[in-house]
């Protein structure tokens, strides 16, 4: 067990960095061989932002990008800003001196050359640790239906469907208030944002040896980008086993919440998951014609007391646990996201980016 003190430091002071800043707190609480977290630093564009946050949450310091990366003490970096600048901080942070762990939030780049120039700096800086933010991968239902799928009780997939929806972008002012995730894909959008997240899921389950077949997009607004997808679809062949299925992807979904759904049809049945009931999973089997309900709670290894093992999974529950994946390396029965994942799931949203802008050209 890994009982090191780790020295954190944090690129990005938004909502995303409040999550984290939880879960790092929240670790004691949870696990006994949780290390012990020094909040050494954080860093964002904007000073008012960055020394609000170090206050708030507890960091030792508020500092630049340039005072952050010339450290000589942060060994555990989070990479939690815009998209258009995740691979240019990775890059920085693989050169810190002390830098032993990085947790990099999706989508991992935003262009084909930085996708070549993350494996390059990977391959440079093998003993890095590095986890990718698809924290859904470590939710306790996703980790026991993965777990049975990967058994083969259900045999060889035929076809699937996969979404993630929610409707805060019907909204004008949310719209305003989000406008720097609402730049031309394969940088933002519904797909790159939303959409990368159920990508992860089907390469957990089904394997890298995916491609896109097509895309369609969807919702006009005047103070949105048309290469900013609202809604997108894309159909996707899984050239190993010849499944074929769809990923949606939307912004603009009236009354669906934050709704993931996956389902995969396979030759001896079927398995379905949704976070409108994120206590369980069901599968179903050719063999006994009944649907089975899988209850799962709070089903996390190692086990915890807190606050229960039969409390709903939320979201942010699951954030705690890959928080403690990626400091410990303890836990065996995930799906790590790590960044050969990361990169499988950048290829998909690059290559949904074409596919719509084809699209575009034919029917807008």
């Amino acid at each position: 067990m890994n009982k090191d003190k780790i020295v954190a430091g944090f690129i990005g002071a938004g909502g995303i960095a409040r999550a984290h800043a939880y879960a790092l707190g929240s670790l004691r609480y949870y696990y006994n061989d949780a290390p012990e977290a020094e909040l050494e630093a954080v860093s964002s564009a904007t000073k008012e932002s960055r020394d609000s946050f170090a206050e708030k949450y507890g960091f030792r310091k508020s500092v630049t990008s340039g005072e952050f990366f010339s450290s000589e003490i942060i060994d555990t970096v989070y990479i939690l800003v815009p998209n258009n600048v995740h691979y240019e901080h990775f890059r920085a942070a693989c050169e810190m001196q002390a830098v032993k762990r990085i947790y990099l939030e999706k989508p991992v780049c935003s262009t084909p050359d930085e996708e070549k120039g993350i494996v390059q700096l990977v391959n440079e800086h093998r003993g890095i640790r590095i986890q990718v933010g698809f924290q859904y991968l470590l939710s306790a239902p996703v980790r026991e239906a993965l777990k049975f799928w990967k058994s083969g009780v259900l045999g060889r997939p035929l076809h699937f469907d996969l979404k993630y929806y929610h409707g805060d972008y019907l909204q004008k002012g949310y719209r305003g208030k989000r406008a720097n995730r609402l730049t031309p894909a394969p940088d933002g959008g519904a797909m790159a944002d939303l959409g990368s997240h159920v990508i992860s899921l089907l390469i957990a389950f089904l394997g890298e040896d995916l491609q896109i077949t097509g895309a369609l997009q969807a919702g006009r607004y005047e103070d949105v980008s048309a290469g900013s997808d609202l809604f997108s679809l894309i159909t996707i062949i899984d050239r190993s086993s010849r499944a074929t299925g769809i990923i949606s992807a939307s912004r603009i979904s009236s009354g669906s919440g934050d709704l993931i759904s996956l389902e995969i049809y396979a030759e001896n049945g079927a398995i379905r998951y949704s976070t409108a009931s994120s206590d369980f999973f069901e599968y179903f089997l050719e063999s006994t014609g009944i649907w089975n309900r899988i209850m799962t709670g709070s089903n996390f290894k190692p086990s915890s007391t807190f606050p229960s093992g039969h409390v709903p999974p939320g979201w942010l529950r699951s954030m705690v646990h890959a928080h403690y994946v990626f400091l410990t390396d303890n836990e065996t029965d995930s799906f790590v996201p790590d960044i050969a994942h990361g990169l499988a799931v950048q290829r998909i949203v690059r290559q949904t980016a074409d596919h719509l802008k084809n699209f575009r050209d034919l029917y807008f």
